[in-house]
């Protein structure tokens, strides 16, 4: 089973340039995102396990830590080091953080 780690902690780790998987879908990506993170919708994850990078630990978000767990639990079985960000982006936003516009990296 995966790690959960705080949305501190996902901070901290995109400040040292951390790798980050939005796992929402579409329209909730466009809505805002946390910083610096590749956007790959939750049901595309199984396809596109290319665009991930296998030698660094994944931080994977969602809206509020379901999805991002089912998927970190996904990757951990496929061998990536993945946690999972419990509270998602919606506890980005409730801790006073804000969401980026930018397109996905």
């Amino acid at each position: 089973m995966a790690t959960e780690v705080t949305v501190s902690e996902l901070a901290e780790a995109i400040a040292n340039r951390g790798f980050v998987l939005d796992v929402r879908e579409d329209h909730e990506w466009q809505d805002g995102h946390v910083p610096n993170a590749l956007h790959i919708p939750m049901n595309d994850v199984p396809n596109r396990l290319g665009e991930l990078d296998d030698g660094a630990r994944i931080f994977v978000i969602c809206r509020s830590g379901a999805r991002s767990l089912t998927i970190a639990n996904y990757l951990e079985s496929e061998g990536f080091d993945v946690v999972s960000v419990a509270g998602g982006t919606q506890g980005w936003v409730d801790s006073g953080r804000e969401l980026s516009m930018e397109p996905s990296i």
